[in-house]
Formats: C-alpha cells, sequence, structure tokens
C-alpha cells in the first residue's frame, strides 16, 4: 500500500525536473545571478556559432579569389597576349592563358 502511494510521488518528468532545476538555482543562487547566468550561456552559444560559421568564411576567399581570376574580358586577354609578343589569331581563351602564363615565367615576370 505505501509502496502504491510512493512510486507516482517519486516518478518525476522532464517538466517537473526543469521546475526543480530552476527553483534549485533560485536557492543556491539567488535571483541577482540568473541574469548573469543566462548572459554567459548566451555568450558561450554565439562562440561556438562564430567557430561554425569560421570553417565557412575559410572558403569564401577561394571563392572570391577564382571570381577575380576570371573578371579579365576575352579582349583584355588577346591585348596582354600581343604585347607579350604572341599569336593570338584562331586561339581559345585558354590556350591564350597558358601562352602568357609560360611566356611571363620565361621572361620572369611571375613567380613558379
Amino acid at each position: 500500500m505505501i509502496e502504491m502511494l510512493l512510486v507516482p510521488l517519486l516518478s518525476v518528468g522532464p517538466n517537473e525536473m526543469l521546475i526543480l532545476l530552476i527553483l534549485a538555482l533560485l536557492l543556491i543562487l539567488g535571483p541577482s545571478k540568473i541574469p548573469e547566468l543566462a548572459r554567459g550561456f548566451g555568450e558561450a552559444v554565439r562562440e561556438f556559432k562564430k567557430a561554425m560559421e569560421g570553417e565557412y568564411e575559410e572558403e569564401k576567399p577561394k571563392k572570391r579569389e577564382e571570381k577575380e581570376e576570371k573578371k579579365l574580358t576575352d579582349e583584355q586577354i588577346r591585348e596582354i597576349a600581343k604585347r607579350l609578343g604572341i599569336e593570338t589569331e584562331g586561339k581559345t581563351r585558354e590556350e591564350l592563358e597558358k601562352e602568357i602564363v609560360a611566356k611571363a615565367k620565361e621572361e620572369k615576370l611571375t613567380e613558379e
């Protein structure tokens, strides 16, 4: 009989545990410390999110560099090739780019 009365009292669900935890914090720390704890928790979460975004931020500069490389127009590529003395007739952009790089290395205009 006593067991039947104690079992419902000892079965505490998650909602009741949360309420008990909040009450215990209020009793132990006092109401003035709760905002400080919440602020600290919020800052920790913010730092965690920044760290997670930081991984993606590292990839962004690579994409920007790729876009900047593609900014030269076909006409600009042809003009550079002509200045370096490279024949441009009938060549694709990629072929011209390779020849420009090779010529620049040959004349030591770029680092290898």
